[in-house]
């Protein structure tokens, strides 16, 4: 009669092998909480520099358009550095415009400071102090996290050898979590105005 069974050496080789699996379960799961953990981190990275994109299309400043003229193209603020003698030839122009018609110009000199946001006028300063959820935490997976992204934006700011320069806003949003900040983004936005699209290519 023949007897079929494992000899001592499978058996002690078997839960070798199950004891293994048994204890690396506990860093798979680590490991893949991990790479789900940095994708979020990723995503509200990524959220967050759309904010910053979004926040640079707007104009510069809340009075960038003309008075009247809703439909007209952004205007560059009068800073003291634009021309406001109607007799000179750069009239309503600063160091830099070129004085050719459609091209970038000042404002009327009548407005000559920025004011920041402007009912009806999206710009920058709309977007300060904004802020957004990108990941709501879960508790029935326990490793989700709350990303916010908040806005801040700063005029006058020192940029390279530009230092104070009152045509310079910069930027920022800081991603935070319920450690504290996980990372921040940095943008800068000039006061140069629109040019009309007769002058634009593409």
């Amino acid at each position: 009669m023949v007897r079929t069974a494992f000899t001592l050496i499978e058996l002690i080789f078997a839960i070798v092998v199950i004891a293994i699996s048994v204890l690396s379960l506990p860093m798979m799961s680590q490991v893949t909480a991990e790479g789900i953990d940095n994708n979020l981190v990723q995503e509200a990275i990524f959220g967050s520099a759309t904010k910053l994109n979004e926040a640079v299309t707007a104009h510069w400043d809340g009075s960038s358009i003309e008075p009247g003229m809703p439909d007209s193209f952004a205007r560059v603020i009068e800073t003291g550095t634009c021309e406001s003698n109607p007799l000179a030839t750069d009239y309503r122009q600063m160091p830099g415009h070129i004085n050719q018609p459609l091209h970038r110009r000042c404002l009327d000199s009548n407005l000559t400071a920025p004011v920041g946001a402007v009912a009806g006028v999206t710009s920058l300063d709309n977007f300060a102090g904004a802020s957004a959820i990108f990941m709501g935490a879960s508790s029935a997976e326990g490793y989700k996290d709350t990303y916010t992204a908040t806005v801040v934006v700063t005029r006058g700011v020192t940029f390279g050898s530009l230092a104070g320069n009152p045509n310079i806003k910069r930027i920022v949003s800081t991603i935070t979590n319920a450690d504290g900040p996980v990372a921040a983004l940095r943008t800068y936005s000039m006061n140069i105005g629109e040019v009309d699209y007769y002058k634009r290519s593409y």
